[in-house]
């Protein structure tokens, strides 16, 4: 896995140039996709490792199949980079049309790649009908510093908390008091192990916090002298690592992996990309009720899931329709139950009907997921091109080859 992102980025820049011009279907005239997309399957490339989140895919499903005859295969991922790379071999191999791949699940570097080779249809999310209930904010329009300009559509937000069991741990008010609180409960505190995503995105937590000017992490990497911006977060690593569950030897593979080490007491506190993860996970006994969520008192990284559609899909108009579904509110509001998935909305509550407003505002949250209003600053993500920086840089200091 190390060097994936980067060695994709290169291939992808390597192989540059405009996709083949075809009649697509206009997502303006949206009778017309709707009468193109019935009868269609589209096969989308999603991350298959959570229960939950198969179980809504496979809703979505069964709704656009009944709304739209659009029928709808999960092609289950480990690595979201799998799907981009079959994308540029068809292109590669001259196949621009009827591609393997109709949707699929992204973000950050992948899209960043995706969208510097021509390898995604569109502009086409700005002009589906339930796009004018998203909220406008950065996280929406912005996809780790690359504009999103119309090539793929938000479906759920995230933002970084820290789950802790409260018999055992209490909130705490920046990363230097989780620093020092790992090193009065050693082997109490971990995170997954970089490349994961989640693991990924508590070394930029920590980099975002302890950075001189965070603003120099919008910008591409080679913009900076990365070992001078970077060397706030080696010298808190190298006070934490020994500090972590297995004396940072052994690092649990995934979010979920965390689970178990949490209702097994083997340790306090992990982070979680989901302010509802936690309280879903208790409604489904994977942890144990005393466990409670919080966030440093100046913010945490947020950042969007969204879906883009290939060049040489075959199925455009009902990859548009899986995406129209999944903005409407009541996908958005079964992704924000805590018992279905807990994913953040990417609605604004202000451009819904009273009824679909109050269906927000009544859903109990759950028992360890934060109020919004303390959920605090999102701060935004840095630009994609850290990511594969960071995680480089961290497998040779910390990790195994």
């Amino acid at each position: 896995m190390k060097g994936l992102r980067m060695k994709l980025l290169l291939l992808v820049a390597a192989f540059c140039g405009p996709a083949a011009a075809l009649a697509e279907p206009d997502p303006s005239d949206w009778n017309a996709v709707l009468k193109e997309a019935d009868g269609q399957t589209v096969y989308w490339h999603a991350w298959g490792g959570s229960t939950p989140t198969n179980a809504f895919i496979e809703w979505i499903g069964d709704k656009v199949a009944q709304d739209a005859g659009v029928t709808l295969e999960h092609v289950k991922l480990t690595d979201t980079a799998d799907a981009v790379t079959r994308v540029l071999a068809e292109r590669q191999a001259g196949e621009t049309q009827d591609g393997a791949v109709d949707l699929i699940w992204i973000n950050g570097a992948n899209f960043a790649a995706m969208k510097q080779g021509g390898l995604l249809f569109g502009p086409w999310s700005d002009r589906i009908p339930n796009n004018a209930l998203v909220v406008e904010d950065d996280v929406v329009t912005n996809d780790f510093g690359t504009a999103v300009d119309g090539l793929e559509s938000p479906w759920a937000k995230a933002q970084l908390v820290f789950m802790y069991d409260s018999d055992d741990a209490a909130p705490l008010s920046s990363m230097g008091e989780i620093k020092d609180w790992a090193a009065e409960n050693p082997g109490r505190f971990t995170f997954p192990q970089p490349p994961d995503f989640l693991g990924t995105t508590f070394l930029k937590q920590a980099l975002v916090s302890l950075v001189e000017d965070p603003a120099v992490l919008q910008d591409p990497v080679e913009q900076h002298d990365f070992d001078a911006v970077t060397a706030p977060l080696w010298a808190y690593l190298d006070e934490i690592t020994p500090t972590l569950w297995r004396s940072g030897k052994a690092y649990p593979a995934t979010g979920p992996a965390q689970f178990q080490l949490l209702s097994d007491d083997e340790i306090d506190m992990a982070p979680s990309l989901s302010p509802s993860e936690a309280s879903t996970a208790i409604a489904n006994f994977q942890l144990p009720e005393s466990v409670r969520t919080f966030v440093p008192e100046t913010g945490t990284i947020g950042n969007a899931s969204f879906v883009a559609i290939p060049f040489n899909s075959g199925s455009k108009a009902g990859a548009m329709v899986v995406a129209n579904a999944l903005l409407s509110p009541e996908a958005q509001l079964r992704a924000q139950d805590p018992e279905v998935l807990g994913y953040g909305t990417v609605l604004d509550m202000d451009k819904l009907s009273r009824k679909d407003a109050a269906a927000f505002a009544d859903l109990k949250l759950g028992i360890a997921t934060l109020p919004p209003a303390d959920l605090g600053r999102a701060l935004p993500e840095p630009h994609a091109s850290w990511s594969a920086a960071v995680e480089s840089a961290w497998l040779s200091r910390y990790g195994a080859e």
